[in-house]
């Protein structure tokens, strides 16, 4: 669960075991000498300072000596110098463990972990702890218990984002920016931002797509009150910085940061534009006393080669690649320094591929199509697995990785979780052999004409189009709404 390595800043060895070494300045028959500072071994009281002789080191070998021919049988050799005796098995004497083996200084205690941290030896030790520990207890005791998050009359959600350890952003299609506080229960509304007026909108508005934060948690970027612009927010008061406009003509789903200035967005309409968010930009709003914005244009705005709808944008910082998935079941790989297309690959499930995520540590890819999840290798795209659905034709609609554990939302309302280094599902631990599944209470749907013609005789059941960790692992928030697109609800939970 922890992990708590020590440094040493004297030396390779802790001071209480100080090797022995061979002093030129003593006479011939005293040779070594040893610092013992043992402590708690009364059968051996020695002095902070001892001198040992070669005969004193001969005797321990010769004890030594007798002991291990008296376990292997008196001492009889057989031939291929292998211990014999009537009455012995045949004994493989264990490996010596080295020296730095033995004492090395690594701990695996929480409690040390707890101590540590609370000391702030940060310098000296470095500490780890494992983020998905705590998700796999929880999910394998089934301890994961769903709260309701009511929303009222709101379409949809689209996207979300911790923004700390008590508040959560999401996004709905109907173009609200909301901000829920766990502790309080209180939903508040962020304005969105407007565009210039010489800006053209789209024809048909649809909502809030993406929320992103970027890598030093002080800006926040989402769509604008037109679908196809963008809208930054400053951290953690959400006061508006800017509004970047005029570079797609369609909807915005999807967007990445590249760092903690630059941007990237896709859309709707097959392009990809790269933005930037000067800080002097920032200061010229520090300085103002009303919150105010300005509107920026786009660096530069590229056709991607060979899309129809990019669907989906990530960064993956180890390569510095950009990687955006379009409905037409392609991955196109571009590069970040220049913003250049590199390559295209055609993906192996050719419906539904609308979401896109990556690991950690940018090791690998994951997609989401309508009955299978794509695990690709980020060198050359080639699919490393294909997992299956458990539920057929469920429309695979929101991925993530926490850890080892492949979190994947469906659009039957079920949550399943694949564990990476099994190479199966999750499997509960109170249950033996029954695999991990979260079901999702119904949350509210307009019951209109089109439900009863969509759900006749059939259990309506939400799509989770979002989910998200909180950076504990013990909190999964997930969100969604109906999966036509014709039907109007809404569903949120916290499960902890």
């Amino acid at each position: 669960m922890a992990t708590t390595h020590t440094m040493r800043t004297v030396g390779r060895l802790p001071a209480k075991f100080v090797p022995r070494k061979k002093l030129r300045t003593k006479p011939a028959n005293i040779n070594y000498h040893r610092v013992a500072l043992i402590h708690g071994e009364p059968e051996h009281k020695i002095d902070e300072f001892m001198l040992y002789s070669d005969e004193d080191e001969e005797e321990e070998e010769q004890e030594c000596e007798e002991e291990e021919n008296a376990r292997d049988g008196g001492g009889y050799i057989a031939l291929g110098g292998i211990p014999h005796h009537p009455s012995h098995t045949h004994h493989v004497p264990r490996r010596k463990q080295s020296f730095a083996q033995k004492y090395l200084p690594l701990s695996r205690n929480f409690a040390d972990y707890v101590l540590t941290r609370s000391r702030g030896c940060g310098r000296l030790e470095h500490q780890q702890i494992n983020e998905e520990f705590g998700t796999r207890h929880m999910l394998a005791t089934g301890m994961f218990k769903e709260r309701p998050i009511p929303l009222n009359r709101i379409n949809k959600v689209f996207c979300s984002q911790w923004l700390s350890d008590h508040q959560i952003a999401m996004g709905t299609k109907c173009n609200k920016l909301m901000v829920y506080d766990v502790n309080t229960r209180q939903m508040d509304i962020i304005p969105s931002l407007l565009s210039s007026d010489l800006h053209r909108p789209p024809e048909q508005q649809c909502g809030i797509h993406s929320i992103e934060v970027n890598p030093s948690r002080t800006l926040l970027a989402t769509g604008a009150f037109c679908s196809n612009d963008i809208a930054v927010y400053r951290l953690p008061t959400l006061d508006p910085v800017c509004v970047g406009e005029k570079a797609h003509s369609d909807w915005i789903f999807d967007m990445c940061w590249l760092d903690d200035q630059f941007l990237v967005s896709g859309s709707r309409d097959t392009r990809l534009a790269l933005w930037r968010v000067d800080e002097e930009m920032e200061e010229r709003r520090e300085n103002t006393t009303l919150p105010n914005y300005g509107h920026i244009k786009a660096v530069r705005v590229k056709k991607c080669n060979g899309a129809e709808k990019v669907r989906a944008v990530i960064f993956n910082p180890n390569y510095v690649e950009i990687v955006a998935l379009s409905l037409n079941a392609y991955l196109h790989v571009w590069d970040a320094n220049r913003f250049v297309q590199k390559m295209s690959r055609k993906l192996p499930h050719a419906m539904e591929n609308v979401c896109l995520t990556r690991k950690e540590d940018s090791s690998l890819y994951a997609v989401g199509s309508k009955s299978h999840t794509t695990l690709l290798d980020p060198r050359t795209l080639h699919y490393v697995r294909k997992v299956n659905a458990r539920i057929t034709g469920c429309g695979i609609r929101s991925v993530s990785f926490h850890g080892d554990i492949l979190t994947i939302g469906t659009g039957v309302g079920a949550i399943m979780f694949y564990d990476m280094r099994a190479g199966k599902y999750m499997e509960s631990t109170m249950n033996s052999g029954r695999a991990v599944v979260l079901k999702s209470t119904k949350g509210w749907v307009s019951a209109d004409d089109q439900y009863h013609d969509v759900f006749h005789n059939v259990e309506y059941t939400p799509a989770i189009y979002t989910h998200c960790y909180d950076w504990s692992g013990m909190r999964l928030f997930t969100a969604g709404g109906p999966l036509p697109a014709s039907l109007k609800g809404n569903y949120a939970a916290l499960w902890c």
